[in-house]
């Protein structure tokens, strides 16, 4: 009967997939009633130990219940910045095949257009959204979409029946206003159509109201929910409110360096990394005993900024919790919490152009910091502080950046307060999503349109205490973002990154023992060296990886992107304008000249 058994329940679950892939309104009515819903929680540039269940001091107690209603994944990998992580998170597909090799921002004119690198979801993938919707879930978005702001590219277009979004990389929190020179406008949309913000707003509250209004909105409907949050803590500019500001006044006053042991050793106590993982001082990182009184205190400031941005985003995470508890939805209810890349080390004040442009739109005065009207951020130091015990942070392929908090809570039928050290990657979360709520993944086609198979592996075995790891150790998956590159493959990590904080060189780790990435294994192993690097070319390959130009830096892209797509703009704008005045100019000297005559 053991036998029989299995061949029933296999045949039961392929003719479940079959007719949720043939007509998924039937497949949704043939399915329990009580599907769980999905929220997913987005938090923008926290460095791995920034949650207080993954060893940091800030105070995350709606996150850390979170962590122990559920699982702690230590070994998990996303892109090293926004978007390419996004498209990751909502396809399921690696980021070149999804249409997302790279953000525009930061995209080389000789990329553009080509397979891969549009800087928006193709054609050739169905979003986890649009798939939850055909199976029966309402869909919802608020928060930071950052996947293209024209018709085709906005929510409403990939699955979201109700949004609310933020379509660039970021924007101020307090004030409908861009936070850089990147763009001319904060772009904004509900429902697809471009929105102003209310006069009195703050970003993580705002987010959250919307999710809680659209939640109300369908609640009697008694279909399962999809929940999208993309918060903008603790992208640039840091900014948070003041009482909590002041909560953490003195609190970093010993430096990043001892905030980077402190958190090391609270990892090691929670069992995320190994009690003899080593850690990596960085170049960039400065030395907080050569600073004077006066710089001590202004670089305290910006870390107590940044944990105050931190908690009132997980106060907002807390009312969303509280009211899912007062409907009784609770206990119903999955949340995947994680960031989408390390910490940001980038002053923008560090680079010329940018700093005329802040200069003239934001104050830096210590006791406005965090404030409305005020720019913020964290720098190179505070950054490798928040990414502790690993080397590297945003842009970059070192753990650093790469290696992220990451969460799941509520997934019927298993135990929490766990913690689990498999190699996961972001494109797991949407097969893990989709066998939550019973949705059978597309093989190769939905809708009669070819699309991208999933990449990635159902993490439930984890969950559920039934595997140890999420991936065969022969299993490589490849990674790379502006040059920056990586491959996995068991516990072994193939690693290059580009100037300033690599050497555009290979270098090969075990992570598992290693993560902070201080013993290179090139020398020592040359046959799995040789062999990996021959992996990621098969990447690269077939996932149709463009070689970066010669002398690419992230930071002058950013600036000729602005140039391209803002200030040029707005001077063809304005240059029919000026000729008319110079016509008048012309004619009001001729005309003067001739009356002198």
């Amino acid at each position: 009967m053991g036998k029989l058994g299995t061949v029933l329940r296999r045949s039961a679950l392929l003719g479940a997939a079959a007719l949720a892939l043939a007509c998924p309104q039937a497949a949704a009515e043939a399915r329990p009633e009580r599907r769980p819903n999905i929220v997913v929680l987005v938090a923008d540039d926290w460095g791995y130990s920034d949650v207080g269940a993954f060893g940091g001091e800030i105070a995350t107690p709606q996150i850390d219940s979170l962590a122990r209603r559920g699982m702690r994944f230590s070994n998990f990998h996303v892109a090293a910045s926004c978007s390419p992580t996004r498209a990751m998170l909502l396809t399921g597909v690696d980021n070149h095949r999804n249409g997302v090799g790279n953000m525009p921002e930061a995209m080389p004119a000789v990329h553009e257009g080509k397979p891969g690198y549009g800087g928006v979801l193709n054609d050739r993938v169905v979003t986890l959204a649009t798939l939850l919707r055909d199976g029966g879930y309402h869909t919802y978005a608020a928060g930071k979409w950052h996947l293209g702001k024209t018709a085709a590219t906005l929510p409403g277009r990939r699955g979201f029946e109700r949004s609310f979004i933020q379509a660039d990389s970021g924007s101020d929190n307090w004030e409908e206003k861009p936070y850089i020179f990147l763009y001319d406008k904060a772009s904004w949309f509900e429902q697809d159509r471009p929105v102003h913000l209310p006069a009195d707003y703050y970003s993580s509250t705002l987010i959250v109201d919307k999710i809680i209004a659209n939640i109300r909105a369908d609640r009697q409907r008694g279909q399962p929910f999809f929940a999208y949050l993309g918060f903008q803590a603790n992208h640039i500019p840091v900014q948070a409110p003041q009482a909590l500001i002041d909560k953490y006044r003195g609190a970093y006053d010993a430096g990043w360096t001892a905030l980077r042991q402190a958190r090391r050793q609270r990892a090691i106590e929670l069992g995320l990394i190994p009690a003899g993982a080593g850690m990596v001082t960085m170049a960039s990182s400065a030395d907080w005993n050569a600073l004077s009184a006066q710089q001590k205190t202004y670089e305290a400031r910006r870390m107590e900024v940044y944990a105050a941005m931190a908690e009132a985003m997980d106060q907002q995470i807390g009312r969303l919790v509280a009211e899912l508890k007062r409907t009784g939805e609770y206990d119903n209810t999955v949340f995947v919490f994680l960031s989408d890349n390390g910490a940001e080390p980038t002053d923008p004040y560090d680079i010329p152009a940018v700093r005329l442009w802040m200069s003239m739109h934001y104050s830096r005065d210590l006791d406005r910091l965090g404030g409305k009207g005020a720019m913020s951020s964290l720098g190179p130091s505070w950054a490798s502080a928040a990414a502790a015990p690993l080397s590297t942070y945003k842009f970059f392929a070192g753990e650093g950046g790469l290696r992220t908090p990451l969460i799941i809570a509520g997934v019927p039928g298993t135990r929490g307060d766990r913690v689990s050290t498999a190699l996961t990657h972001v494109t797991d979360l949407v097969p893990t999503l989709l066998e939550v709520a019973g949705v059978a993944a597309p093989a190769g086609s939905y809708r009669g349109q070819p699309v991208e198979a999933l990449q990635g592996s159902s993490l439930m075995p984890v969950l559920q205490g039934r595997a140890v790891r999420a991936h065969g150790e022969d299993q490589a998956i490849g990674y790379e973002l502006s040059g920056n590159a990586a491959l996995f493959k068991g516990d072994y990590k193939l690693l290059k990154n580009m100037p300033p904080v690599g050497d555009n060189q290979w270098h090969l780790y075990d992570i598992a023992s290693d993560p902070g990435e201080v013993r290179d294994l090139r020398d020592s192993e040359p046959q799995r060296f040789a062999a990996m690097q021959r992996d990621y070319e098969e990447y690269a390959r077939k996932n149709g990886v463009l070689p970066m130009p010669e002398g690419y830096d992230y930071k002058v892209q950013g600036q000729l992107y602005a140039l391209k797509h803002v200030f040029l703009p707005e001077l063809l704008a304005a240059l029919p304008w000026a000729l008319v005045g110079v016509l008048l100019l012309v004619v009001v000297l001729v005309a003067r000249r001739r009356r002198r005559a």
